[in-house]
């Protein structure tokens, strides 16, 4: 198995003044108290509005990254709404990696805005060899495979919080594909999604934090048996949801 950059992730919960306040009133963070990092892939899933997306904020802040998603080297702010979570999670480090990204769905407009302003005409070569050139040159789905082709490379820390939502089945399987190219060469995932096709890297170990951040087998994921039970029968299930 490749080497881990993060092992271990704990909420210091001595040090929180109360759980009344947010972030720490949400019920899922109230709850949490470390979970352990043991494969190059950990998903994490969960309804909406559970929490994932303040808890992969609160990661990617912890490990020095922009809460509005891009590299170490990003430091752009377009509305300052990021909670002070990040402050309280104790993150287990072994080793370095050699480059470390936070691609966050929805602030990735922000983020290719942010590199178009940083890279003026004389640096477009670079611009070019590092992303792939102007991201928001193409559609929003392909910029994001685009970033990931470009700009993700090996032995890197990746967090991605819903990678998912620009790209169609196909492309979430070419997403599938560049992830597991990546982590043959030696990086680590933290991905926060609703993707059936992406929870099903073999590879992968997903958590539910529905279930208190759980250990979960696809099979016995909602978001599997939803899809599945959908697909078996779409038409029924549209009868009974629309006469409910």
């Amino acid at each position: 198995m490749n080497e881990l950059y993060l092992s271990r992730i704990a909420l210091k919960r001595q040090e929180i003044p109360n759980f009344v306040d947010y972030p720490f009133s949400i019920p899922v963070i109230q709850e949490f108290d470390e979970i352990e990092l043991n494969s190059p892939v950990t998903f994490l899933i969960g309804e909406n509005g559970i929490g994932k997306s303040t808890f992969m904020e609160a990661i990617a802040m912890a490990v020095g990254l922009n809460p509005e998603g891009g590299s170490q080297n990003f430091h752009f702010s377009t509305f300052d709404d990021y909670s002070q979570l990040y402050q309280y999670l104790q993150v287990s480090k072994f080793g370095v990696p050699k480059t470390k990204f936070f691609l966050r769905a929805e602030s990735f407009y922000n983020v290719a805005s942010s590199i178009d302003r940083d890279y003026n005409d004389s640096m477009s070569a670079k611009l070019s060899e590092s992303y792939g050139g102007s991201l928001h040159e193409c559609s929003h789905g392909e910029s994001f495979l685009q970033l990931v082709e470009n700009r993700f490379s090996d032995h890197g820390l990746y967090i991605l919080d819903e990678p998912e939502a620009a790209l169609s089945p196909t492309r979430q399987m070419t997403l599938l594909c560049l992830i597991d190219q990546l982590v043959k060469e030696g990086s680590q995932f933290i991905i926060a999604t609703h993707s059936p096709i992406l929870i099903s890297y073999i590879h992968g170990k997903i958590l539910d934090l529905n279930r208190g951040f759980c250990e979960t087998k696809l099979e016995d994921t909602d978001i599997y048996q939803t899809y599945q039970d959908f697909l078996k029968n779409p038409y029924g299930i549209q009868k009974i949801l629309f006469e409910e």
